[in-house]
């Protein structure tokens, strides 16, 4: 493979830590590619690609850890591996690892299975490592160095059978292959060949996605004015994929009346939504309804103190001066609605309309509510509310007899109603679990009692969601498409400018209580490097807009700060030619203006009587 024609240039690396960009984030694996002199390109933005998974003690304590010098390999059958030494969280020797190395294997460069740790060596830490298929002895030699300079091999006849290693013989000095490039503050790891095929693959999934033509029919046969708005515009992205959009025709010079042919010009257009919509207003979500639509939001403003809602008849008068706004759950002492007024959700569930949210009494504890809007009730009186009902377990029991629960959100598909929240025991204390997300199924006529035991879905195990002394893993939503179930949640600082949005998913037709059918990527779809301008995106939800735009909703922060002014936020979700949502799409990328600008020959048809 590396002496093949056409070949591009892989580069595995970390990064040194340097002012925002942490420990947590650049003790991971990057990659680089390089098609011509060695003048490399970061993949992923420059942003970790591979986390080391973190380790879970007897108290169920997280212990975060990274990894450094990582090593790309072929495999027997062509496809790839990856071996990298494990650290601590901040990138030195870690107890927990000695004698260990991480190893992934890979098809494509794109997925990649963790086949864990491979133990080398029962005392000794491992310094260097570097892994080659040996073709003739069909069989992997692992050669590392240890902290004193010693050199040794193991090898292993089947990646998927680690246990099988050979002891580690001791051997002459190796050359582990680590060249300088033209990358700052990276920390280079070796360089290796793939063919135009798997590159090609590699970048279109790895670097932004961007608009690249727009496409109209060359002419069309309308009578109407109506008729014509109905015509749509193709965009067509960097990868293949495409959307319609919306074209705003210049009506003046054509007569409907009259049969005929116009040039008739126009312009593409996707409504984009200005950051921020508005401040102060976290964890945001609107409701399509009626034609109408709300918004509703944590506000900040108030101390988190009431569920304040919004109604519009178009999405920008939401955030315009002079909004509509109203209270529909205030301080109620009586009923211990007190402070954390949190993450509130409209769900439709059933055939009724539902708020779904955490609230503390006097003593600080959020604990997951549900609240039911009356039948024909309306959104904006209070009076039309039910009092909110803590949820409960299957057996009647409270959601927690400990900890807080937070940020519930609901989704339905294949005829099976779920829930999905977030769970944390021993927050600030030396036994605090960081926040988990756990699922479970309910009777959509009572969506307030689950009918299942909660199965654990995900903890904060990757650096990148446990990061600036947060353990988060929190704001689940659902995205459900033909033929999956997505679930986006947050990780990183809440308040800062690491939150980030990470993904889990299924395929329709899978039993969603089954944590092991669920799979979750190893690095966030959106974080503070995917929109110039927008930092620690997260806590999201999605919607369908009357256009039928899918659209998600965030929060984030103007500057990179560790705690600043969450701040809601908006755009478009694109879908590549798999169909697969792809989250980091806006602005210019998803519509560049120098090409919106359209011409179509119009025939009005002469209609016969």
């Amino acid at each position: 493979m590396n002496n093949m024609k056409h070949e591009t240039k892989i580069l595995i690396y970390t990064r040194k830590p340097k002012n925002e960009y942490t420990e947590s984030l650049s003790n991971s694996i990057h990659f680089a590619y390089c098609d011509e002199k060695n003048d490399f390109k970061p993949l992923n933005r420059n942003y970790g690609i591979l986390f080391a998974s973190a380790t879970i003690d007897e108290k169920s304590v997280i212990h975060e850890k990274g990894l450094k010098n990582p090593y790309l390999f072929q495999t027997a059958d062509g496809s790839f591996g990856i071996v990298a030494i494990r650290v601590d969280a901040l990138g030195n020797d870690d107890s927990e690892s000695k004698g260990n190395i991480l190893l992934w294997s890979s098809s494509d460069l794109v997925t990649f299975h963790d086949c864990g740790l491979v133990k080398l060596h029962e005392d000794l830490f491992v310094k260097e490592v570097a892994c080659e298929f040996n073709a003739d002895e069909e069989t992997y030699e692992i050669r590392w160095q240890d902290n004193k300079g010693n050199f040794y091999i193991n090898q292993l006849h089947n990646l998927m059978q680690t246990e099988n290693i050979s002891l580690p013989k001791q051997e002459n000095s190796y050359s582990f292959k680590r060249t300088s490039v033209n990358l700052q503050d990276v920390i280079p790891g070796n360089i290796f060949s793939i063919n135009s095929h798997i590159a090609n693959a590699v970048k279109a999934y790895w670097t932004p996605i961007y608009n690249t033509e727009i496409r109209v029919p060359d002419s069309v046969n309308v009578v109407s004015a109506y008729q014509l708005q109905a015509v749509k515009a193709t965009a067509i992205y960097s990868d293949g994929s495409t959307a319609d959009k919306r074209i705003k025709w210049d009506l003046n010079g054509i007569d409907f009346s009259k049969p005929g042919s116009y040039t008739v010009e126009g312009r593409a257009i996707q409504e984009t939504y200005s950051f921020p919509l508005t401040f102060g207003y976290a964890d945001p979500v609107i409701l399509p309804w009626n034609n109408k639509y709300y918004y509703i939001a944590t506000n900040d403003n108030n101390n988190d103190i009431g569920m304040y809602v919004r109604e519009a008849n178009t999405i920008k008068d939401l955030f315009d001066h002079g909004f509509k706004e109203t209270v529909i759950l205030d301080e109620d002492e009586e009923n211990g609605f007190i402070q954390t007024f949190w993450a509130p959700e409209f769900h439709v569930i059933g055939d009724d309309l539902f708020i779904l949210f955490a609230v503390s009494g006097k003593e600080w504890g959020p604990q997951c509510h549900i609240m039911k809007l009356e039948k024909d009730g309306d959104i904006m009186k209070a009076t039309d509310w039910n009092t909110p009902v803590r949820v409960k377990l299957a057996d009647g029991t409270f959601l927690a007899q400990d900890g807080i629960t937070l940020d519930m959100t609901y989704f339905n598909a294949d005829n099976t109603a779920c829930l999905v929240w977030s769970y944390r025991k021993g927050i600030g204390s030396p036994l605090d679990t960081g926040s988990m997300l756990y699922i479970a199924t309910v009777d959509k006529e009572n969506p307030t009692v689950l009918t299942s035991d909660p199965v654990l879905l995900s903890r904060p195990l990757l650096g990148w969601e446990n990061i600036q002394g947060t353990i988060n893993n929190e704001g689940p939503h659902a995205l459900v498409t033909d033929d999956m179930v997505y679930i986006t949640y947050s990780g990183g600082a809440a308040c800062g400018y690491t939150y980030a949005l990470g993904l889990l998913s299924i395929p329709r037709g899978s039993d969603f209580l089954n944590a092991n059918s669920w799979i979750k990527a190893n690095t966030p779809v959106l974080s503070y490097y995917s929109i110039e301008g927008i930092y620690g995106p997260g806590h999201n939800s999605f919607f369908r807009d009357y256009d039928g735009n899918v659209m998600i909703m965030y929060h984030a922060e103007e500057k990179i700060v560790s705690s600043g002014t969450r701040c809601s936020a908006m755009h478009r979700i694109h879908f590549n030619k798999k169909g697969v949502p792809i989250f980091d799409v806006a602005n210019e990328r998803d519509l560049n203006p120098e090409l919106a600008d359209l011409s179509i020959k119009v025939i009005v048809p002469q209609i016969s009587i």
